[in-house]
C-alpha cells in the first residue's frame, strides 16, 4: 500500500513537472520573443529618437513592443496631463512608424496582466526569460537592467556618443542666448545641444559670433566646451576717406548754419563788416 503512494506521488510529480514545462514552452512560442531581441519601454518610444534609428540600419535585432507598454502609453494618452498626453499620443504614432519599416522587425506580443511590480518589472522579467536587451531612457531602469545584467541600449548615452568632437583650438560659430555662472561668461548651445561657454563675452548675449575652442569636459549632464573669442567685439574705425568726408559735411553744415543766421540777423553782420573795415584801417 505505501509503495502504491509513493508511486502515486511520483507519477503525480512527474505530470506536474510536465505540464509546467509544456506550458513555458508554449507560452514562449506564444510571446515570439527570439534570443537578443530589443524591448522597448514606454520613454524610449515616447523619446521618438529610436524611430531615426531604426531608420538608419544600425538595429539588426527583432524590435519587441509589449503589450503592457501600449497599455500604458494608452492610458497616458486617456488620462494624463496635456505634456504627457501628446508625448504618448506620439509614442503610439511612433510605434506605427516602426512597424511600417523595411529595415526593421517589429512585433507586438502579448505579456499579459501587469503585477505589483509595473511595467518595468515585466520588462525585466521578459528580458531575463528570453535573453533579450531593453531600450530604454529610464534613469531608474537603466540602473537595474544594469545590476541584473540585462543589455541596455540606452538613447541618451547613443546620442552622447555621436556628438561631434570638437577639438582645443577650433573654431566654431556660436549664439550666445544667456549669461554663464561667472559674472563675464556668456553660453552658448551647439545644435547637438552641447553647452558652449564663452569667456568675457557677457556684453555680447544675443549675438552670433565665433570662438575658439579651449578644452571639453564631459559630465553626467553631457559635454560642457569652453570657448574664448577669436574676432574683436569693437566697433571698427571708419576708413580715412570717410572720416575726410565726415570733416566736410560738418564744415558745410556749419558754414550753412553761419549763413542762415547771418541772414536772419541783417544788422549784425552790417556791424560786422563795419568792425572789420575800421580794422583794416
Amino acid at each position: 500500500m505505501g509503495i502504491e503512494i509513493i508511486l502515486v506521488i511520483i507519477a503525480t510529480l512527474i505530470l506536474v513537472e510536465t505540464t509546467f514545462l509544456a506550458i513555458a514552452k508554449l507560452r514562449q512560442r506564444t510571446l515570439k520573443v527570439a534570443r537578443g531581441s530589443l524591448l522597448l519601454d514606454t520613454s524610449a518610444i515616447m523619446d521618438g529618437r529610436i524611430v531615426d534609428v531604426a531608420k538608419s540600419g544600425i538595429i539588426t535585432a527583432e524590435i519587441i513592443v509589449p503589450r503592457s507598454v501600449l497599455n500604458e502609453m494608452q492610458l497616458l494618452a486617456d488620462r494624463a496631463d496635456h505634456e504627457k498626453r501628446a508625448r504618448a499620443r506620439a509614442g503610439l504614432e511612433n510605434v506605427r512608424e516602426l512597424q511600417k519599416m523595411e529595415t526593421v522587425a517589429v512585433t507586438v506580443i502579448n505579456d499579459g496582466q501587469v503585477g505589483a511590480g509595473g511595467v518595468d518589472e515585466r520588462l525585466l522579467e521578459l528580458a531575463k526569460n528570453y535573453d533579450a536587451g531593453i531600450c530604454t531612457t529610464d534613469f531608474n531602469l537603466n540602473k537595474v537592467a544594469k545590476v541584473v545584467g540585462i543589455t541596455v541600449v540606452n538613447v541618451n548615452e547613443l546620442s552622447q556618443m555621436l556628438r561631434v568632437q570638437h577639438l582645443a583650438g577650433e573654431t566654431i560659430e556660436i549664439q550666445l542666448i544667456q549669461p554663464g555662472v561667472n559674472r563675464e561668461q556668456a553660453v552658448g548651445y551647439l545644435e547637438d545641444g552641447t553647452m558652449v561657454v564663452v569667456e568675457d563675452a557677457k556684453n555680447l548675449i544675443g549675438q552670433k559670433l565665433r570662438v575658439e575652442i579651449m578644452r571639453s569636459l564631459q559630465t553626467e549632464a553631457g559635454r560642457m566646451m569652453f570657448a574664448k573669442k577669436t574676432t574683436p567685439t569693437h566697433i571698427k574705425a571708419a576708413p580715412a576717406f570717410h572720416s575726410d568726408q565726415m570733416k566736410k559735411n560738418q564744415l558745410r553744415t556749419a558754414k550753412n548754419k553761419t549763413e542762415k543766421t547771418s541772414s536772419r540777423n541783417p544788422k549784425s553782420s552790417a556791424e560786422d563788416r563795419l568792425v572789420a573795415l575800421a580794422n583794416r584801417q
